[in-house]
């Protein structure tokens, strides 16, 4: 049936806002075809229409086991639609259609300007009545204030019940809130959901992401929330710093393909001609050949094992036979670039001993079988440094990793440009690979999502493109807010979302801003990254500064005196990139093999006239003898000033 398990009538809270909703849809359920035929419930993104739905079919499997029950997007009719038309079975798809006895359809919005959906779905649901079999459908709007909708349509789905649900009211927003913290077990003091309950939100979905921070952060703090602490964490009073504009983790561009050498070509001819002279005259010709295809970056292991042989081989049919794989590998690349333009760069293309396999794996590509980007394996929880800025996020990251589907779905991790966001987003996703190798992990910043869709519509290979990411088990997706305006991008992005929800499968995003602060961003993608957890990275305390620079002085190898961290974590820094500035900035301006960093040579790097003051510290070369050995230091004292100038305290008056 593709419902979710979780979606029923007893998890689904009942309010003066959705009574009316509710009530058509259970007696759908307990006499399909036979009231309310068709059910259309509209409601605004995020306010329970799936839900309920599902828990319609839930409940007619369960009291008719005989029944045929779909759930099915109007996205994923539509795509099943035309791949039967395409393949010549549409007769097929009609009556696989006709013969549901309860066809549930979500978000008919979509059907506007689709003419030839409509059509189709005006044929069925005149065929489906007929035959008494029940048609509920769900949407953002009633039929008639969908755009360019055909009146007979409207008048069709308009003749069984329409029925809308409203916004929950104080009571239901806290019963609700109430479900959510006995269903993770959670208990919280006195008052505090009733302090949430009072929150403005726009729909239940945000309002479940306002109970997932609650809950994680009293699992973080060791005291209890109170009232006056969760109002003030929900409102917003806890201070934040500003989000900047948005940063893009775009991934680097593969290099291209290598072009033969022909500048090799006078040079090789002359080598051949040396090597003639002095070897046999086949081992010449293979030992030009290797010289060719290493310097174009091919394997030549096959070629070499010939000059190691004591008789003569066959050299023309070795060549040709190489050549001839050489060429395979390259139409193989030029055939895979056409669907993943990173996948050209495999060493598989390289190696002609490998060309069955490099076959095979373009054939996975071409199929959609081929992963998504993954994590990097470098950007690990080991290298993350924690602290009051990024605890809870942390934490919240690590029970989504060891149990993926299972905790906060979809988690969202809001911070600024340099906070760390991508770190902690890849290292989500390298643990979520190291409990389960075998799992399919997309990892992908929003910009190259956008640009591999851009590319597979050029191609017109967009059901490639979706396969691709549907066979994920996973999805983080770093810098949402750069997919603002991509109207298309967000609309493939919606449907992977309803996909990998209804499975159970985890979603995580990363963005510079709240997802209510995100413009040019569809409202139902906004209110579905609300109904997760959405947690906050800040900048980093002293703490943590103090130990970002000790890790990085030791990455550098740089030995450095008593209260150089201190006065580097002393400084201001937005996230752990500003840091990593200040120390390349002091390290940069010694010369770690000779020297120890000390607090004078980081401030004149950081404050100071750094090229000024080291000429002049270079300049005084002698200490007398006989001075007191806590003077012997050029940074404390200076005995020798070659420029008067450089002598000068204070201007003479």
């Amino acid at each position: 049936m593709g419902l979710n398990p979780r979606f029923r009538f007893d998890s689904f809270i009942v309010g003066a806002g959705n009574r009316l909703a509710v009530s058509a849809a259970r007696a759908v359920a307990e006499a399909p075809g036979a009231v309310y035929n068709p059910l259309f419930i509209y409601a605004k993104s995020g306010l329970g229409k799936t839900h309920l739905l599902q828990a319609l079919g839930h409940a007619v499997g369960e009291q008719q086991p005989q029944a045929r029950v779909r759930y099915v997007t109007l996205e994923e009719f539509v795509e099943e639609y035309h791949a039967a038309v395409a393949a010549g079975q549409s007769d097929a798809f009609r009556r696989g259609a006709e013969e549901t006895d309860v066809l549930l359809l979500d978000d008919v919005q979509f059907l506007a300007d689709r003419r030839e959906m409509q059509a189709e779905l005006l044929r069925l649901s005149e065929v489906l009545q007929a035959a008494a079999h029940q048609l509920v459908l769900t949407s953002d709007r009633p039929p008639a204030e969908i755009r360019d909708l055909d009146e007979r349509l409207i008048t069709r789905l308009s003749g069984g019940l329409l029925v809308d649900i409203a916004p929950p009211d104080y009571e239901t927003r806290l019963a609700i809130l109430r479900h959510k913290a006995e269903e993770r077990g959670v208990r919280m003091a006195a008052g505090v959901l009733e302090a949430a309950a009072e929150v403005a939100v726009a729909n239940v979905r945000e309002l479940l992401g306002l109970g997932n921070r609650l809950i994680a952060f009293q699992t973080v703090n060791e005291a209890p929330l109170t009232p006056e602490s969760a109002r003030a964490l929900l409102t917003g009073e806890v201070p934040t710093a500003p989000a900047p504009a948005g940063e893009a983790a775009r991934a680097p561009e593969p290099p291209p393909p290598a072009e033969p050498v022909d500048d090799f070509s006078s040079f090789l001819s002359v080598v051949s001609q040396s090597v003639a002279r002095q070897l046999e005259a086949w081992k010449g010709r293979v030992s030009e050949a290797v010289m060719r295809w290493k310097g174009q970056g091919y394997g030549t292991g096959r070629l070499e094992a010939l000059l190691a042989l004591d008789e003569i081989p066959d050299v023309d049919g070795e060549l040709a036979r190489f050549d001839a794989d050489v060429a395979q590998l390259r139409a193989l690349a030029e055939m895979v670039v056409h669907f993943d333009s990173a996948a050209a760069g495999s060493v598989l293309f390289k190696d002609p001993d490998r060309v069955a396999e490099a076959r095979a794996w373009v054939a996975r590509v071409r199929e959609g079988a081929s992963p998504p980007p993954g994590p990097s394996a470098a950007l690990s929880f080991a290298a993350l440094i924690v602290g009051s800025a990024n605890e809870t996020a942390v934490r919240a990251a690590g029970e989504v990793a060891s149990d993926p589907g299972q905790h906060y779905n979809p988690l969202v991790i809001v911070g600024p440009t340099g906070t760390g966001k991508t770190h902690l987003l890849h290292a989500t996703g390298t643990a979520m690979l190291a409990a389960r190798p075998s799992a399919i992990v997309a990892c992908v910043s929003a910009q190259t999502f956008f640009e591999e869709l851009v590319s597979a519509i050029h191609g017109q290979r967009e059901d490639w493109w979706r396969r691709r990411y549907r066979g994920a088990d996973a999805l983080l997706l770093d810098d949402a807010h750069l997919l603002a305006g991509k109207e298309r991008t967000q609309e493939e992005l919606f449907n992977l979302f309803n996909a990998f929800q209804d499975s159970g499968r985890q979603l995580v995003f990363t963005s510079d801003r709240l997802p209510q602060q995100l413009e040019g961003v569809a409202q139902r993608l906004v209110s579905r990254l609300s109904g997760g957890l959405v947690v906050q990275i800040g900048a980093p305390d002293r703490d943590m500064r103090a130990e970002m620079v000790q890790r990085l002085l030791a990455a550098n190898h740089v030995t450095a005196d008593a209260g150089v961290v201190d006065y580097l974590a002393a400084r201001q820094a937005d996230g752990p990139r500003a840091v990593a500035g200040l120390v390349q900035r002091v390290v940069q301006s010694i010369d770690p093999t000779r020297e120890s960093l000390t607090v004078v040579m980081a401030r004149l790097a950081l404050e100071g006239d750094v090229e000024r003051v080291s000429a002049v510290l270079a300049a005084a070369s002698t200490v007398p003898d006989g001075i007191d050995p806590l003077l012997r230091s050029r940074e404390k004292v200076v005995w020798e000033w070659p420029d008067v100038g450089d002598r000068l305290v204070e201007e003479l008056r």
